[in-house]
């Protein structure tokens, strides 16, 4: 239970202690009530029993008479009504204390974290380009960024380095990552692509859209990376424009087979497909050629490059936007 700021915990409960009598800070910590002020209302008369001061006996004959007791000081005069009473040393307020806040009646406790209002995912726009010519400083834009390729294009190594090194904050978000959430129950596609394999495919693509949205209201960009097919582009393509928004940047990350083929070999688990597979799927995706969306043959580049020229690609997206 969380207490005013300053005041001290109460003491824990004693044997025989009524626990329904209220702690009071200025009892003291003996665990005895303080004696109420002579003068105060409710006091006990002086020399009545049960009295916190009685009245000294009276002298022994043949002694002198004790002295008497120092007179007390006359009680504090009553604030009047309406008055703010003097601040306590050692509580908010009090000498070396901040003053107390007054309360805040908004259903959350004022010491609990956590609760910043974010502002709501909406559908994602498209960046406006420079008024002045020339391409867009796309390394400080807020983007959203849709990388296509085949199985073992570099998808996910180009979409990290790329997040890793943007100066400004990005978020990379992998399908494949998303769709393996599923733990019990995973439609692995190498097993047979199938209703199941199909539906988790489409709830991992909403799943992803989602979070897009939700990291690009708040200022975060995103790439997210898909093997997206362009014979299935209602699928693909359409459903990411769904989910994201006619702001998304698709770009096809296509090298040759060859180096599809080699890259795939070096892939462990679930990941790697066998030989024919991947030369499948790498002969559907040539139909990107034609379409209209920008296409980088990364055969002969490394990572970085890779990254740099995907900045170029996507100043020339944001300065004239393909048709998709």
């Amino acid at each position: 239970m969380q207490h005013a700021v300053g005041a001290p915990l109460p003491p824990p409960h004693r044997p025989g202690q009524d626990p329904a009598t209220p702690w009071s800070p200025t009892a003291n910590h003996q665990g005895h009530p303080a004696a109420p002020h002579p003068g105060a209302p409710g006091a006990t008369p002086p020399g009545h029993p049960g009295a916190s001061h009685p009245v000294p006996p009276a002298p022994h004959p043949g002694h002198a008479p004790a002295s008497p007791p120092a007179p007390m000081a006359p009680p504090a005069p009553s604030a009047p009504p309406g008055s703010v009473p003097p601040p306590v040393p050692g509580f908010a307020g009090g000498p070396g204390h901040p003053p107390a806040s007054p309360p805040q009646h908004t259903g959350v406790p004022r010491d609990t974290t956590g609760h910043v209002q974010l502002p709501p995912g909406g559908p994602v726009t498209m960046p406006s380009p420079p008024p002045a010519a020339g391409a867009p400083d796309v390394t400080t834009t807020t983007l959203a960024v849709l990388l296509i390729g085949p199985a073992g294009a570099g998808k996910t190594s180009v979409a990290k380095y790329w997040a890793d090194h943007r100066r400004v904050p990005t978020a990379h978000i992998s399908l494949d990552d998303v769709r393996e959430w599923v733990r019990s129950g995973f439609a692995d596609p190498q097993s047979g692509w199938n209703d199941n394999s199909e539906a988790q495919y489409r709830l991992a693509r909403r799943t992803c859209g989602f979070a897009a949205r939700n990291f690009l209201a708040n200022g975060i960009s995103c790439i997210l990376d898909d093997a997206v097919f362009p014979d299935r582009p209602v699928v693909g393509l359409g459903g990411w424009k769904r989910h994201v928004g006619p702001g998304l940047l698709p770009v096809v990350l296509l090298p040759g087979l060859e180096i599809v083929l080699e890259r795939n070999a070096e892939r462990t688990g679930n990941r790697r497909l066998t030989d024919e597979e991947v030369a499948r799927i790498h002969g559907r995706m040539a139909g990107w050629y034609g379409s209209g969306l920008p296409i980088i043959d990364n055969s002969q580049l490394d990572v970085p490059a890779t990254a740099r020229v995907l900045d170029e690609v996507l100043a020339r997206s944001i300065a004239s936007p393909p048709k998709w």
